[in-house]
C-alpha cells in the first residue's frame, strides 16, 4: 500500500523539484555582478570590448581607464593620459582586473589611449585603438585611429595609423561582411560627431567611403547580428540609439531608445553609454558604461570623483515587434559560450 501511494505522487515530486531548479541554475548560468565591473586603479572603466582568449579559455574585456580619481585635473585631463585595463572572466557574469595593456605605440611621452575595438582573425588579434598625441585640459586636439596587432591580448604591435575623413576621429567599430571583407564604423567629430565608414579586404588597407549617417550626433557605434538584422548601437549620450540595416550600408533608426531611463540596480541610475554587444547563441547581452554619480535625482559636485568615476554594467537585449528593447533591471544569467 505504501509503495502504491509513493508511485501515485511521484509526477508530482518530480514536478516540483523542476519546478524547483530555475532557468539559471538548470543551464549552470550565473547570476551577473552589479555593478559587473569596477576598475582598481583609477575606478574610471568606460568604452568595454569583450574578446574570446582561446588560449588562456577565458573571455578578456579591454577598456578606457579613465583616471576618476585625479585630485587636480585641470578641465577633462582625467580623461586624457589613460591607458587600455584588462579584466578577465570565465563566464561573462564575473570579472577579475588583470593588467594594463602594453601597447607599443608612444611617440610622444604623455599620450592618450581611448575605446578599443578588438577582433580575432585566423589567431590573431587586431585592435583599432582611438589615439591621441598628448594630455590635454580640453577637447580640441587631433585624435586618429591606429591599428595594433597581438597574439595574446596583452602584448600590441603597432600597424599603422589609418587615413580616415579627418583629423579628429575616435571609436573604431569593425564587422566581418558578408563578401569576406571587413568595414569600419567610427565617429567623425569635425561633421558633427557623424557616423563614417571605411572598408577593408584585408584590415591592414583602409579605403575611407564617407558618411554613414549623422542624424543625430553620438560615438561609440558598435555594429553587430541578431535575430537576421544588422544592428548599430550608437551612444546619443542621452540612451542608446538604435540603428537596423538589410545591407549594412543603408540605416534605419527605431524611434526609442535603450538604456535611457535610470534603472534600479546599484550604480546604475545615470544613462548608458558607448557599449559592447555580445551575440551568444540566440541571446545578447549589452555590455556599456555608466556614471553612478550623474544621477538623475543626487547628482554629485561637478568635477567630484564622484561624478567622474564610471564602472560596467551588462543588460540583455530583447527583440519584440522588430525593435530591440532593453530592460536594465531584470537579472542577468550568464555564461557566455567559447566563440
Amino acid at each position: 500500500m505504501k509503495n502504491h501511494i509513493c508511485i501515485k505522487y511521484l509526477p508530482v515530486v518530480i514536478f516540483l523539484l523542476i519546478s524547483y531548479i530555475t532557468p539559471a541554475q538548470g543551464n549552470n548560468r550565473k547570476l551577473a555582478d552589479k555593478p559587473l565591473f569596477r576598475d582598481p586603479v583609477y575606478d574610471g572603466a568606460a568604452d568595454p570590448v569583450i574578446v574570446w582568449n582561446k588560449k588562456k579559455k577565458k573571455w578578456y574585456m579591454l577598456y578606457t581607464n579613465r583616471r576618476a580619481t585625479m585630485v587636480d585635473t585641470g578641465g577633462v585631463k582625467w580623461v586624457h593620459g589613460t591607458r587600455i585595463g584588462i579584466a578577465e572572466s570565465k563566464d561573462g557574469a564575473t570579472w577579475k582586473y588583470i593588467d594594463t595593456a602594453n601597447i607599443n605605440y608612444r611617440p610622444v611621452a604623455e599620450y592618450t589611449h581611448w575605446a578599443p575595438d578588438v577582433i580575432e582573425h585566423k589567431g590573431l588579434f587586431h585592435m583599432y585603438l582611438t589615439y591621441v598625441p598628448g594630455v590635454f585640459a580640453d577637447w580640441r586636439h587631433p585624435r586618429d585611429i591606429v591599428h595594433l596587432t597581438s597574439r595574446n591580448l596583452f602584448d600590441w604591435k603597432y600597424e599603422s595609423t589609418l587615413k580616415l575623413a579627418a583629423d579628429r576621429v575616435i571609436d573604431a567599430s569593425v564587422f566581418h561582411m558578408p563578401d569576406g571583407s571587413w568595414r569600419m564604423w567610427y565617429n567623425n567629430e569635425r561633421d558633427g560627431k557623424s557616423i563614417y565608414y571605411a572598408d577593408s579586404k584585408d584590415l591592414y588597407i583602409w579605403v575611407d567611403k564617407g558618411k554613414a549617417f549623422g542624424d543625430r550626433g553620438g560615438e561609440g557605434p558598435k555594429v553587430f547580428y541578431w535575430k537576421g538584422k544588422y544592428w548599430m548601437i550608437v551612444d546619443n549620450w542621452a540612451g542608446m540609439g538604435i540603428y537596423s540595416s538589410d545591407d549594412l550600408t543603408n540605416w534605419k533608426r527605431q524611434k526609442d531608445r535603450i538604456l535611457e531611463a535610470p534603472g534600479k540596480g546599484t550604480d546604475d541610475q545615470a544613462i548608458g553609454g558607448h557599449c559592447d554587444v555580445v551575440v551568444n547563441g540566440d541571446r545578447a547581452y549589452v555590455y556599456y558604461f555608466t556614471h553612478p554619480g550623474r544621477k538623475k535625482l543626487n547628482t554629485a559636485p561637478a568635477n567630484s570623483v564622484e561624478s567622474r568615476r564610471s564602472l560596467i554594467q551588462v543588460a540583455e537585449l530583447e527583440y519584440k515587434d522588430g525593435e530591440i528593447i532593453c530592460d536594465r533591471d531584470k537579472a542577468v544569467y550568464l555564461k557566455l559560450k567559447p566563440e
